[in-house]
Formats: C-alpha cells, sequence, structure tokens
C-alpha cells in the first residue's frame, strides 16, 4: 500500500517539512512573510514553477511520440508530486490575504488540486502494466485464468483438517461477480465505490478468520490473498468500461479549469511584477 501511494507520502513529507521551515520563521519574525518580499516571491516563485511543470511535463510524455524518456507510470507520480507540493507553496506564497484576482487563483488552485485528488482516484480504477499503459479485458481474462488454477491447486494440496475453515472464507466473498466476458457493465458507481466494496471484502474475510483455529489461519492465508485478488479483477472487468467513461468525463471537467487557472495566475504574474516592481 505504500509503495503504490509513495509519491503521497513523499509529497506529505515535503509539505511538512516546508511547514516546520515557514513556522520557524514566522516565529523568529512575529509575522507571515509577505507576500511580496523575498521569502514570499521564492515560494510564489517556486510552486508557479511546479505548477507549471504539472500541467505540461506528464502531459507532454503521454502524448509525445519522440520522447520515451521513464516510465510514464514515474512521470504520473511525480505529476501527482508536483501537484501538491506546488499548489502548497503558492497557499503559504499568499500570507494569508485571498482579495482580488489573487483569491480567484486561490479558489481555482484549490478546485483543480481536488479534482487531482479526485482523478488520481479514477485512474487508479482501470488497471495498468508497470509502465502504466492501460490493461485490455483480454489480459484481464488470463489473469483470471491464473488465479482460479492457483485456487485450485491451493484446494488440492490444503489438508482435510483446514477444507471445512477454507470453505468458509471462500464464501465469505460470496459469489463471483459475473462470469468473464459476461458481465454487464455498470455505471461510475462501482468506480467511484471500489474502495467501500474491497474495504466490506477485507471485513467480511477478518470475521471469518477470528472464528479460525491457529492452524488452519497458516492454510487459509494464501487463500485469502487469492480470493481477494479474483475480487479485485472481477471487478475490474466489470467496470473497465465505465472507469474509461468516467476518467474520460473528468478530463473533460479537470483540464477547463486547470486552462482557467492559469490564464488567471498568468494575469496576476504579469500585474504584480508591474505593480511591484517596474513601477518602483
Amino acid at each position: 500500500m505504500l509503495h503504490k501511494s509513495r509519491e503521497l507520502w513523499v509529497a506529505l513529507l515535503t509539505m511538512v517539512g516546508v511547514t516546520a521551515l515557514y513556522l520557524w520563521m514566522v516565529t523568529r519574525s512575529g509575522v507571515a512573510p509577505a507576500a511580496s518580499n523575498l521569502v514570499g516571491h521564492g515560494l510564489g516563485i517556486l510552486g508557479s514553477v511546479l505548477m507549471l511543470a504539472t500541467e505540461t511535463l506528464y502531459s507532454l510524455r503521454k502524448r509525445s511520440r519522440l520522447a520515451r524518456w521513464g516510465r510514464l507510470s514515474s512521470w504520473l507520480r511525480f505529476h501527482i508530486f508536483t501537484g501538491l507540493v506546488g499548489p502548497y507553496l503558492v497557499l503559504l506564497h499568499t500570507s494569508w490575504r485571498f482579495h482580488g484576482l489573487a483569491g480567484v487563483v486561490t479558489a481555482l488552485m484549490v478546485v483543480v488540486v481536488l479534482s487531482g485528488i479526485v482523478g488520481r482516484y479514477i485512474y487508479t480504477a482501470v488497471p495498468r502494466t508497470a509502465d502504466g499503459a492501460e490493461v485490455e479485458a483480454p489480459l484481464l481474462e488470463r489473469q483470471m485464468a491464473e488465479i482460479e488454477a492457483a485456487l485450485q491447486r491451493l484446494s488440492a494440496g490444503g489438508t482435510a483438517s483446514a477444507e471445512p475453515s477454507s470453505s468458509r472464507l471462500a464464501a465469505a466473498l460470496g459469489a463471483p461477480l459475473a462470469a468473464v466476458g459476461d458481465t454487464p457493465q455498470p455505471g461510475a458507481g462501482l468506480v467511484l465505490g471500489r474502495a467501500v466494496l474491497e474495504w466490506q471484502d477485507r471485513l467480511r474475510f477478518w470475521r471469518q478468520e477470528r472464528r479460525l483455529e491457529p492452524a488452519a489461519r497458516a492454510h487459509v492465508k494464501e487463500l485469502d490473498r487469492l480470493l481477494v485478488r479474483r475480487r479485485a479483477v472481477e471487478r475490474q472487468v466489470a467496470s473497465l468500461a465505465a472507469a474509461r467513461r468516467t476518467l474520460a468525463t473528468w478530463h473533460a471537467v479537470h483540464i477547463p479549469i486547470g486552462m482557467a487557472l492559469f490564464a488567471a495566475a498568468a494575469v496576476h504574474i504579469v500585474a504584480a511584477i508591474y505593480y511591484a516592481t517596474l513601477l518602483k
């Protein structure tokens, strides 16, 4: 879990470090650094550069036919990191004053960040390879067949005393969603609510495991992992088309808001340079 979300943890630790340094400066001076002084300008410039990198680098890597440096998944992690840290630095740059155009930029920035968090959640609903390429239904079907074969081998190799426990544990998840290839395509509910469904599955397993004898728990541990994986693949097959549609809808909303943010930010930067620098 930590490995899959390491960009979030790195971003969080970075923001904690920046916050500690920011609070140290506030403690020494007694006031928050003004947006117009050296520290405030530095925070604003660095945050704006990171936000610009967020808006451009990942998109260029994803769409360019010539640029093949680095995995797409690595660029996505960098995109998420800069998309969190950059806006946070800009927020500190405001010195907690949100008047006029600066307030509009801040509001748009918050909306874009929240939209990005939702987008990451939807993005992870589409199965992908280690390079970030989308996995098609035939590959998911092969994965399902491999999991079923592993379950059969595990059942064949189990002890007689563990079979009743294994059966109860297998029943904890209920029947499969549907036969692979015949699964009806659901709406966005299965995509957006998959975290709740996965939590419910884990809770049912936990309740069943508590009733098992210690000797049986060792046998069903691998069964637990395989059944959870099977359920996850079943949901991916069931929601593959819906996840892609939901992600396309999210892009149609997120990108225009992002463009509006950078247009407003550009006007704000030009005005700040003109009034705070050139007119002095």
